[in-house]
């Protein structure tokens, strides 16, 4: 139980907890939108019993709930007392602000139908979550923030402390004759390079063996294109997750995609791990039927 890291997102309608849930997920979170208060408690037995494999946990709880709000305060004591501890992010904006926000998504406040008006909404919810309020361990204030302000703060708050190891790099090897991946954000074409294709003992082999890897890697071109390559993805990392991206796709291509990409992709793969990036790889074609050129 003292493991998991539980986190309560709540706050004004508007304010932007769908955003922060988002970008909470995107940290690695098991995030659930508007669960009933009362299984709170619940859910997090549920989540203990998973061995280690749910321990990170957002919860959006907020007026949605209607008549089993109030049971949030019950369900955190529940927490306390079985010793999880919980924090509770707080999202709050003005009234100006929250009332452009609902006119421009043209949707209604969840208590204008009680209420008449969306000011008069925003204000009956102001004053029921006041006392919810007052228990948050941190707040924030939306009105003059930009989503991507929101999500920068957020990860400081609940992020892994490097900022760059929260960014999901998935590094793919590929052949152009069956075309690049759609979901590449980076690619590079390493047809240039030696290919073992033309030599008889090498041909049956992949990018997967020490003998195409020393063949691809061992030439002075091949350790020229690796160091200046991977000097380039040491680079540009910080700044795309400075700008707020949290998955990267870099695509490497030869002919066949069994040789010289499978090589290069996984020598990149290593190195980015070597440096705790958050890595995944897959060799897209190494399977195929016709072998790599």
């Amino acid at each position: 139980m003292k493991d998991i890291k539980y986190v309560i997102v709540t706050g004004l309608s508007g304010a932007g907890k769908t955003q922060a849930i988002w970008c909470l997920e995107d940290l690695g979170f098991f995030c659930v939108d508007n669960l009933p208060p009362t299984l709170i408690p619940k859910f997090a037995e549920l989540c203990a019993q998973s061995e280690g494999k749910v321990n990170k946990i957002a919860l959006v709880v907020d007026i949605r709930g209607g008549g089993f709000f109030d049971a949030v305060y019950e369900s955190l004591e529940t927490l306390q007392d079985i010793g999880i501890k919980c924090e509770i992010l707080f999202l709050e904006a003005s009234d100006e602000t929250l009332v452009r926000r609902f006119k421009e998504s043209r949707r209604p406040h969840p208590l204008s139908p009680e209420h008449g008006t969306i000011l008069d909404g925003i204000r009956e919810e102001r004053a029921k979550l006041e006392e919810l309020k007052g228990k948050a361990h941190k707040i924030i204030d939306t009105s003059d923030l930009t989503n991507r302000q929101l999500k920068e703060q957020i990860t400081t708050l609940f992020g892994a402390g490097n900022e760059d190891q929260n960014l999901k790099i998935n590094v793919i090897s590929f052949g152009y004759k069956y075309g690049i991946p759609l979901d590449a954000d980076l690619v590079f074409d390493v047809r240039f390079l030696p290919n073992p294709h033309y030599i008889d003992e090498l041909r049956p082999l992949t990018g997967n063996d020490k003998k195409i890897q020393d063949y691809v890697l061992d030439s002075p071109i091949s350790k020229t294109f690796m160091r200046r390559f991977y000097s380039l993805i040491k680079f540009i990392l910080p700044h795309y997750v400075k700008e707020g991206k949290t998955s990267l796709a870099i695509a490497i291509g030869c002919t066949g995609g069994r040789h010289r990409s499978v090589t290069l992709a996984n020598k990149l793969a290593d190195l980015l791990d070597s440096k705790n990036y958050n890595i995944s790889k897959r060799h897209r074609d190494l399977e195929k039927d016709s072998p790599g050129v």
